[in-house]
């Protein structure tokens, strides 16, 4: 299996960051039909894969180089360069990929390949078309819809970084992409691979969330910075733009509606923040009118409040009001 061998002090500094050229290429892979495809990607690709096709699908290049390039199990590593920076910008990151020399891209793909070279990938100009290729996919498939990806990928953060409080680095990496585990000892299985043991010790680590299904690793050399790439999932991934009901709107207005929608499983006001984009004076603004009118409540979980609906929140969200036992609507909780 593939065993990072991380120390404390690796550990203290690492970064979460949100990575556009990170979502890019994940989206790129799934254009191929040869890697498994996340919930949210199946989504994305019934409206972008005509667009796809419509522009690539008879270019004599996009398609074996993304089949050659990006094959399960492995991607060429000069289009997985670690973020160095806290806040990647995709401009930065492409200008990465464009400095890369033709024969250098070769290598990289030719890596643990078990066949030849698909013949137009012998020809001048690999990497600029590669470039061509990875550019449009952000600009026609996956910025139209960043800001609420973002968000998403925010709260993702949030809600990961608080479980260092309560589980410690065990619960933040366990089961952060498939085959990951914390071993102890300073030893991290990143996959189920036989690769030999890799030192990351004075290195610096990055985490980055995509909507991949499994993520990967990467870092170039020197190997100063590594990166873990890992699928966001579950509720963590949930949609920060799902639409209240409109009568609930109309009821206790948009904003409110729409918090106490994303509060169908427990959320702290940090992470409603990074979901909604409303100031935290305003989210907890409209958090305290919730709980007030019974609609939400809060608990503690280690240094975090998570506040969730009640069972009259949960009624209203579904347009039925909750009915107690003697036939009467329950009332509002009091503080």
């Amino acid at each position: 299996m593939g065993v990072w061998r991380i120390d404390a002090d690796v550990l203290a500094s690492s970064r979460f960051v949100v990575s556009p050229m990170v979502e890019t290429v994940g989206c790129l892979a799934a254009f191929t039909g040869q890697h498994r495809i996340s919930a949210t990607q199946r989504e994305w690709l019934r409206e972008y894969e005509p667009v796809f096709r419509a522009r690539w699908g008879a270019d004599p290049f996009a398609l074996p180089f993304l089949r050659d390039a990006i094959r399960p199990g492995w991607l060429a590593d000069f289009l997985v360069r670690p973020p160095r920076v806290e806040a990647p910008v995709f401009a930065d990151d492409l200008a990465r990929v464009a400095a890369t020399t033709d024969e250098h891209a070769r290598r990289d793909i030719l890596e643990t390949m078990d066949r030849p070279l698909t013949p137009v990938l012998h020809e001048d100009g690999l990497v600029a078309r590669a470039v061509e290729l990875l550019d449009w996919a952000w600009r026609h498939t996956v910025r139209p819809g960043w800001p609420r990806r973002r968000r998403v990928f925010e709260a993702d953060i949030v809600a990961r970084t608080g479980r260092l409080g309560t589980g410690g680095w065990a619960a933040v990496l366990d089961g952060m992409r498939p085959g990951m585990r914390w071993l102890g000892d300073g030893r991290l299985q990143i996959n189920a691979y036989d690769y030999p043991p890799r030192d990351v010790t004075g290195s610096r680590l990055v985490f980055a969330p995509t909507t991949s299904a499994r993520g990967w690793v990467s870092w170039e050399e020197p190997a100063d910075v590594h990166a873990i790439i890992y699928p966001c999932t579950g509720w963590l991934a949930q949609d920060p733009d799902v639409v209240p009901p409109g009568a609930l709107a109309s009821l206790i207005g948009p904003a409110r509606a729409r918090i106490l929608t994303l509060l169908a499983e427990p959320k702290s006001t940090t992470q409603l923040v990074a979901l909604t984009g409303q100031t935290l004076g305003s989210a907890g603004g409209h958090l305290r009118v919730l709980r007030d009118a019974g609609l939400a409540d809060r608990r503690r979980a280690g240094r975090s409040v998570l506040y969730y609906r009640t069972p009259l929140g949960d009624a209203l969200c579904r347009g039925e009001p909750p009915v107690s036992s003697s036939g009467s609507a329950r009332p509002p909780r009091r503080r």
